[in-house]
């Protein structure tokens, strides 16, 4: 009976503990759904009242039309486009953090490489993408690189500064019960720095696709970059929006992976809290 009793109860905290959760992520969010749904409802009736001509900018419900009609050859772009941004995402993250390593190891790495890198991310895309249009054409493989190249400078910065950020104690412990200094730095300091890593990573992720579709647009065979090009040529704007909207989505999307892949490797934000620090 008591083993009974005390299962209920449990079922009971879970329940909620779960009600708790959800009323806190309603908390959050319902007033960011409030914005977007206020946004387009004012987008809307501008567009409606004032009649403002559908090829200098489209009211939601015509972007909405246009992307269910345009689905069948938007989805396939985009495919191409996710792909690219995929790719030259994970490539941007695995090398983002070793180049970070490296800097933060090496001085003479750090003050020969970390100017160049930072010269790098600032030659617009538009300077760049002739030289990989002539070395890679027009196949996906040079947007990939193109991705990666603008891609991992913030993951390489955050991780720098992460491991720059450790406090020395977490070193000595290591070191006093027999590590050794490279097992101290990817089993110890990488971890503690996660969190800044992370950091980096998100904002790698923010702008990961839009830069995949830049590339298209400045030269490929397919791709939401050159379904842009099309749109824009024929001044069908409702598409240029609906373009828009895909990257915005599949960016979300890549954000939300980074932060679930941050919860199930290093767990909840504040679990790295220290537990002494209001007493």
């Amino acid at each position: 009976m008591a083993a009974n009793t005390n299962s209920k109860a449990g079922i009971v905290a879970k329940l909620l503990e779960a009600l708790s959760a959800f009323a806190h992520v309603c908390k959050r969010r319902i007033p960011t759904v409030i914005a977007v749904v206020l946004l387009l409802a004012v987008w809307e009736a501008w567009v409606r009242i004032g009649n403002v001509p559908s090829t200098m900018i489209a009211a939601p419900s015509e972007i909405a039309q246009a992307t269910v009609e345009t689905w069948s050859t938007l989805w396939p772009a985009t495919q191409v486009t996710l792909l690219e941004g995929t790719v030259g995402f994970l490539f941007a993250v695995l090398f983002g953090i070793l180049i970070g390593i490296l800097l933060y190891c090496s001085c003479i790495a750090n003050a020969a490489l970390f100017p160049l890198l930072s010269a790098a991310q600032t030659m617009p895309l538009i300077s760049i993408a002739p030289l990989f249009l002539i070395w890679f054409g027009f196949e996906i493989s040079g947007k990939i690189v193109i991705v990666t190249v603008f891609g991992l400078f913030p993951i390489a910065v955050q991780t720098i500064r992460g491991l720059e950020a450790v406090p020395q104690f977490y070193s000595d412990v290591a070191l006093t019960c027999g590590a050794t200094k490279a097992w101290t730095l990817w089993h110890v300091k990488l971890r503690v720095a996660a969190r800044q890593i992370y950091g980096g990573i998100r904002v790698s992720a923010a702008y990961i696709f839009a830069t995949a579709a830049t590339a298209e647009y400045l030269g490929a065979r397919k791709g939401l970059g050159i379904w842009l090009q099309a749109a824009y040529n024929s001044f069908r704007t409702p598409l240029i929006f609906s373009a828009t909207l895909v990257i915005i989505a599949i960016t979300g999307v890549l954000m939300c992976l980074v932060n679930l892949s941050e919860r199930v490797l290093l767990g909840p934000a504040d679990a790295d809290a220290d537990p002494d620090a209001d007493q």
